[in-house]
């Protein structure tokens, strides 16, 4: 009979202490989650990189000449025209010397008209063969004796008078020509001038940015407007060189662009590569174009790009469930399971998010680690 009791006994020991584990582990299975075994995948591995959204086309509207602002069209958002005037600024002064240079024209041109007019009088009644003037009879003794004598003499060459005479009256036109010019090529500068004053919209687009006001003082090279083409888009990145030996112009990336305003991953091409890199950064910039209505200018991007690299194209990268990953700030962590059973937080470099709800791992885990597939919020490091 002892012996029944102390079985029994044992046996109820036994069973409360089985019961006991399965609620431990219940219990840690609950704080923890499930644990998933860290597998590679296959796939081309790729590289998050981040840029932003920019206009196909933008252009920045500066000051040409000193002045004052005394018209702009709108305000950030309007749409304008090619061809609309966007920002003027103050002409009077130009006009006021246009008007003078127009009185410089006038006046050289009758200047050239009189200089003709006196090389054809000197060409058809030369004032070498002129009676001088005074009175009558002096005149008309210096007519019959002096200048006969003068030519007889030789103290006097009336040819060379002439020819004299008719070089002065052609230099004298010479000069009015020149005089012509130099009033046209004054009202052109202040034409060029008056056109630099106002600047009109070089194609269909939106005011992006305002830097003036109308009353605003300007010099040449201040900016004023920044104008923009928003009706296609571009993703504009700094791309390491060795991802870019794996871009080609036209390529399309199939569900590689996320955006922050747009949830769903879209596709992109590759619109230019820039044949020169960054000597600082050794970059190369690359512009991708994004369809229409997925993003607006300024917003920011990621786009995976596919590393074709030697070290990348020979291994594989480990995959992840994505509720795995959690955020420490903008960085993603991951909580892994040691050797010891205990919790261990990860930094992980993120990858390309997979259509099966995985995410490729870049830095930070190798296949067989054991990550926990839903950690929850007060999960901590050794627990």
């Amino acid at each position: 009979m002892i012996n029944i009791r102390i079985r029994r006994t044992l046996l109820t020991a036994f069973l409360v202490a089985l019961i006991g584990t399965g609620a431990v582990q219940a219990q840690q299975k609950n704080t923890f989650g499930d644990v998933f075994v860290v597998q590679a995948s296959d796939r081309q591995p790729t590289v998050a990189i981040g840029g932003t959204v920019v206009p196909y086309k933008q252009v920045t509207l500066a000051a040409q000449i000193p002045g004052r602002v005394k018209y702009i069209a709108g305000i950030e958002g309007d749409a304008f025209k090619e061809g609309t005037l966007l920002v003027a600024i103050d002409d009077s002064e130009l006009l006021a010397k246009r008007s003078a240079a127009y009185a410089q024209l006038s006046s050289a041109e009758a200047e050239l008209r009189n200089a003709g007019v006196q090389y054809s009088r000197e060409l058809w009644s030369p004032k070498s063969k002129a009676a001088p003037g005074g009175m009558a009879i002096p005149n008309l003794f210096d007519q019959m004796f002096t200048r006969p004598a003068e030519d007889f003499m030789g103290e006097r060459d009336r040819g060379a008078e002439r020819s004299a005479d008719l070089y002065a009256s052609t230099t004298r036109i010479e000069q009015a020509r020149s005089a012509i010019m130099r009033a046209r090529s004054e009202i052109q500068a202040i034409e060029a001038k008056l056109r630099d004053a106002k600047s009109l919209a070089p194609f269909d687009g939106v005011i992006m940015d305002k830097m003036v006001e109308v009353g605003d003082t300007v010099q040449p090279g201040v900016p004023m407007l920044r104008f923009a083409d928003i009706t296609w888009l571009q993703v504009e990145l700094d791309i390491p060189a060795r991802l870019v030996t794996g871009l080609q112009e036209m390529m399309v990336l199939k569900k590689a662009a996320v955006f922050d305003d747009y949830s769903e991953p879209v596709d992109v091409r590759v619109a230019q590569i820039y044949p020169m890199a960054d000597a600082q950064r050794h970059t190369i910039k690359v512009k991708f174009d994004i369809p229409q209505g997925i993003s607006q200018p300024g917003m920011y991007a990621k786009i995976m790009i596919p590393d074709t690299s030697h070290a990348a194209a020979t291994g594989s990268l480990p995959v992840v469930p994505a509720s795995a990953i959690r955020y420490r700030g903008s960085l993603p962590v991951v909580y892994v399971q040691n050797e010891k059973g205990k919790a261990e937080l990860r930094l992980i470099r993120e990858g390309r998010r997979l259509d099966n709800g995985m995410v490729t791992v870049l830095s930070g885990l190798a296949p067989g680690d054991k990550v926990y597939v839903n950690p929850r919020p007060s999960m901590l490091s050794g627990s």
